[in-house]
């Protein structure tokens, strides 16, 4: 799987099963032998805008250019694929080179963002951490879609069976155990795009860049499942695309969920199987009651 993955030599430790209690004290006879264990990689990648360094994320190699745009779609760099003039991966510093930069000339009406050093969530940055509404506020000023109009409905049947659709299709996670995964669907729960990375939100970046490149945008009527925690940079990752519906395996935040109701967003955490709780925008479910309109 090329620099997705690493073979590295580990310990594999193996400790037989515990004995039934006795009065005689005993030693443990400890397994321990060499093996072979296949790694997920963990590269940076620089994000340069018009030759100058915008961001360096860590990721997971592959569909760089895909992250690369998603990145600055869903922090508002750019808003459709016309506003990129060229993407292209970059000859960087190392020997031997690994290309590890990738450089994205704008179209000359795009303003040009500020080329420092920049964190991984630009809203919160902006906001200094003061409160959660001035992140949420930073958000709505800069996504182009009104998400709480998406007309998408879906059935709990097709939610319930997201995660084990998602789980199937993860390649690198096979041999690796250690990639996250974001997955687009239908309404039907077919699978329209999925990335895998180190990094949950890489993942969603490389799905979104996907849908920018093949001029997608927005991506309305459509599902977006993650593996790991539903944060407040996800939900904003799916209002900048204009995702209706975001799904994940684990806990939201009270900032995402505080986003996700200010969007109009369905957000659902916890889906394991047959179980799943709604946080926001609830109606989105055939059969399942509402929100209260405080809550």
């Amino acid at each position: 799987m090329g620099r997705v993955t690493q073979r590295r030599t580990i310990v594999r430790v193996h400790l037989p099963a515990p004995e039934p209690t006795s009065a005689v004290a005993t030693s443990v006879q400890v397994e321990a032998r060499l093996a072979p264990d296949t790694l997920a990689a963990e590269e940076p990648l620089e994000i340069r805008v018009d030759g100058s360094p915008l961001a360096v994320t860590m990721r997971t190699p592959g569909d760089d250019l895909d992250l690369a745009i998603g990145f600055l779609l869903t922090e508002g760099v750019i808003r459709k694929a016309s506003d990129v003039v060229t993407a292209k991966l970059c000859a960087g510093d190392e020997e031997p080179n690994t290309y590890n930069v990738v450089d994205i000339r704008l179209s000359p009406d795009v303003p040009v963002p500020l080329t420092q050093a920049a964190a991984r969530n630009f809203y919160t940055t902006s906001s200094c951490g003061v409160c959660g509404k001035a992140s949420i506020d930073a958000v709505r000023t800069r996504s182009p879609f009104n998400v709480a109009a998406d007309p998408l409905t879906v059935t709990p049947e097709v939610v319930s069976a997201l995660p084990d659709a998602l789980r199937k299709r993860q390649r690198a996670f096979e041999t690796t155990g250690g990639l996250h995964a974001a997955g687009l669907f239908t309404p039907d729960g077919d699978l329209v795009c999925l990335r895998e990375d180190i990094g949950r939100h890489n993942a969603v970046d490389k799905v979104i860049g996907w849908a920018v490149r093949q001029e997608r945008l927005p991506l309305s009527n459509h599902l977006l499942m993650v593996s790991g925690r539903a944060s407040f940079e996800l939900c904003q990752k799916a209002w900048m695309a204009g995702i209706p519906l975001l799904a994940a395996v684990s806990a939201p935040s009270t900032l995402a969920v505080d986003l996700a109701t200010e969007a109009g967003l369905t957000l659902i955490g916890f889906l394991r199987g047959p179980t799943f709780n709604v946080y926001a925008a609830a109606h989105r479910l055939t059969g399942v009651p509402p929100l209260p309109a405080h809550h």
